[in-house]
C-alpha cells in the first residue's frame, strides 16, 4: 500500500474519528488536536500497519493511547511540588477561611449514598474502588466480568445522582 493510498483511506474515517475524539475530551478544540495527533502518528507508523487488518480498529487504538498518554502527561505537570512557602497575607486568608467542617459533611454525604446502594451494585464497586482488577471481584463474587462491570457503572451512575450537589462543573455554571 502506497502512502497515497493510506491517506484516501484514511480521510474515509475522519468523520468516527473526530466523533470519537469528542467523546474523550467533550471540547471541539480538544478533540480536533486528538484527532491531527492520531492522523500524524498513523501516518508516522503506517509501515507498521498490516494491510488487510481492521484500520479503524487501529486508528482508534491510536486515539485512545494518545489521550490516556496525553493525560497522563497533563497530570504529571500538574503535581509539581513546590519548596517555597508562601506566607503572604492572602495565603494565610486562604488556608484559615477552609472550612474543614465541609469535607466531613461530605464523607458522611458518600457514606450514606454507598450504604443506599443495592449490594449487588456497592460490594463490586467498593472491591473495585479498593483496587481489585475486575477478572479478581469477578473471581470473587462468583459472577461473569461483564456483569462486575455492569454493576460497578451502575453504582457510578446512581452515586452521581445522589451526589450530584457536589460537581464543581455544575456548580460553577
Amino acid at each position: 500500500m502506497q502512502v497515497s493510498d493510506f491517506d484516501v483511506i484514511l480521510n474515509e474515517h475522519t468523520r468516527p474519528l473526530k466523533a470519537f475524539a469528542f467523546r474523550f475530551t467533550k471540547d471541539l478544540n480538544d478533540a480536533d488536536d486528538l484527532y491531527q495527533d492520531t492522523i500524524l502518528k498513523a501516518i508516522r507508523y503506517f509501515e507498521n500497519f498490516k494491510e488487510g487488518t481492521n484500520l479503524k480498529a487501529w486508528l482508534f487504538t491510536i486515539m485512545k493511547n494518545t489521550f490516556i498518554n496525553d493525560y497522563r502527561k497533563e497530570v504529571r505537570s500538574n503535581a509539581v511540588v513546590l519548596k517555597s512557602v508562601d506566607l503572604s497575607s492572602v495565603k494565610l486568608l486562604e488556608s484559615s477561611s477552609k472550612n474543614l467542617a465541609e469535607g466531613r459533611f461530605i464523607i458522611n454525604d458518600v457514606h450514606i449514598s454507598l450504604n443506599k446502594l443495592p449490594k449487588e451494585y456497592s460490594l463490586p464497586f467498593i472491591l473495585h474502588f479498593e483496587g481489585h482488577k475486575y477478572h479478581e471481584i469477578a473471581d470473587k463474587l462468583d459472577i461473569p466480568i461483564g456483569t462486575v462491570k455492569t454493576r460497578i457503572h451502575m453504582a457510578r451512575e446512581i452515586l452521581k445522582k445522589q451526589l450530584k450537589m457536589y460537581d464543581k462543573k455544575k456548580s460553577i455554571a
